[in-house]
């Protein structure tokens, strides 16, 4: 009787380790979240086939699953190590804490570790418990083996001598963050384009890879960034942030490297929409926009279906060969095509420039301005530039009194362009210090009953604004 109520007390110690199977240690525990998405496992010659057939759980294993437990729990490995090791030889599938605490538990034995010898013989141990977690629980709904991979991945690279490059913690890395998606540990994003930036460093043949590595990773992070419901957003961001940096210094963000890679694979997937998505994506967001192989793979994305980013890169490419009317034609393609209000602003603002530098049309040029602040109220250059082309106005009037009006309504644009972008506000002072200078002079107010200080005064022309007199 005594026998079976242990075995009935065992058996609930051991459903109670489950509630903590899973705990992250201290190390992880900032990025740690929990995973509910059913993952596919994907094959690999080096990902051990899950069973299904349930363990053998014997009294004597249950009575060494809790053991190790509690002193896992508490953080007494010492004591833990040894009902951990004969629980994980005598029935490795009975219990998920097998490999949940038995990864504290050999991270402190490695810590532990007096010789190289010892070391590799603890750390060979932790890959393989990776191994036979995999094999019981690779079909774990929620810790599947996608995310059993990128803890594996993670522990090569935090332990393993002798291999600067790592590319067995790269590949695991890699199938963890594919199966996971944005259900992915942030740990094992970050490590993973780390990792494959340690590789371009060192083979520069690496660089495709690289660059679809950096492309992949910084989609998920943009929209683990952007998920409301994510507790680790905010990290995401920072992490993106990082990832970014880290690219731009890699040397592979370089447009000479760029088009080496995709000159010749453009023509090979001209038919393949999201290929050629992803390069006019990546060369925009690098600002290789005047790239060849960048107007080429837009060309033929826009054959396929035209998209804003593809209509944009039609118009930029259309300037660069002076065909401006075209360029128009296409920014306001990209207009209608594009979903975010601050890209037609963008778009809209471009086509201004284009009015005002290389038509010389300057009611035009204001007319897609004021579209562009339709979109973005904030746009600080739109003002701007409606500024300039008032004070290069002049001519409207005959009278050189009268034509100094103009520097009035000017200013008026600038004080706006500082007042809702702080970022141009240097620039919007030098412009308000250099053409109030002109302002009509007492002098000249007194001759022109038009004038009255602080008063309104209407500047006509192709301007048609009103002011005030100062």
């Amino acid at each position: 009787m005594k026998t079976r109520n242990l075995i009935v007390i065992l058996l609930s110690l051991v459903m109670f380790t489950n509630c903590y199977a899973q705990k992250p240690g201290k190390k992880n525990k900032k990025n740690k979240k929990a995973e509910t998405e059913v993952v596919s496992t994907p094959p690999a010659d080096d990902v051990p086939e899950t069973v299904d057939d349930a363990p053998v759980v014997t009294e004597q294993c249950l009575i060494n699953i809790s053991l190790f437990n509690e002193s896992a729990k508490n953080k007494q490995y010492a004591d833990a190590l040894s009902p951990w090791n004969k629980a994980y030889e005598e029935c490795p599938g009975a219990n998920r804490a097998i490999y949940s605490r038995g990864r504290e538990i050999l991270h402190w034995e490695i810590s532990q570790a007096k010789d190289d010898a010892t070391y590799q013989k603890v750390f060979d141990k932790l890959m393989g418990m990776y191994d036979n977690r995999i094999k019981y629980f690779g079909k774990d709904q929620r810790y599947p083996t996608p995310w059993i991979l990128g803890l594996k991945g993670m522990d090569y690279i935090n332990f393993v001598k002798d291999d600067p490059l790592k590319k067995k913690a790269y590949a695991w890395l890699e199938k963890s963050v594919d199966g996971m998606g944005e259900t992915s540990e942030l740990e094992v994003v970050r490590l993973f384009i780390v990792t494959s930036n340690e590789i371009f460093k060192a083979e520069p043949a690496h660089a495709e890879k690289y660059i679809a590595d950096y492309v992949k990773v910084n989609t998920l992070l943009d929209k683990m960034a952007a998920n409301p419901e994510n507790k680790f957003a905010e990290i995401a961001g920072q992490i993106k942030d990082g990832v970014d940096a880290l690219f731009v210094q890699s040397g592979a963000a370089n447009c000479e490297t760029l088009d080496a890679i995709y000159k010749d694979k453009i023509a090979q997937n001209s038919t393949n929409e999201a290929y050629l998505n992803n390069i006019i994506s990546f060369y925009k967001r690098i600002r290789c926009t005047t790239s060849e192989v960048y107007f080429q793979a837009a060309v033929a994305a826009h054959k396929i279906k035209p998209t804003a980013e593809s209509a944009n890169a039609l118009a930029e490419m259309s300037y660069k060969a002076s065909e401006h009317n075209k360029a128009i034609v296409y920014y306001d393609e990209a207009t209608n095509l594009a979903t975010e209000k601050l890209d037609k602003a963008d778009y809209q603002y471009k086509i201004s420039q284009i009015f005002y530098t290389e038509l010389n049309n300057y009611p035009r040029a204001r007319e897609y301005a004021r579209k562009s602040l339709e979109y973005n109220p904030n746009n600080g250059s739109a003002y701007l530039l409606i500024g300039i082309m008032y004070a290069r106005s002049r001519n409207i009037y005959d009278d050189p009194i009268l034509a100094k009006s103009v520097y009035w309504v000017a200013v008026d644009k600038f004080v706006k362009a500082k007042q809702v972008d702080p970022s141009i506000v240097e620039e919007a002072n030098k412009l308000i210090n250099t053409y109030a200078g002109h302002f009509p002079t007492k002098d000249d107010m007194f001759f022109k009953p038009e004038f009255k200080a602080g008063g309104t005064f209407y500047v006509g022309g192709w301007i048609g604004e009103s002011t005030t007199c100062r």
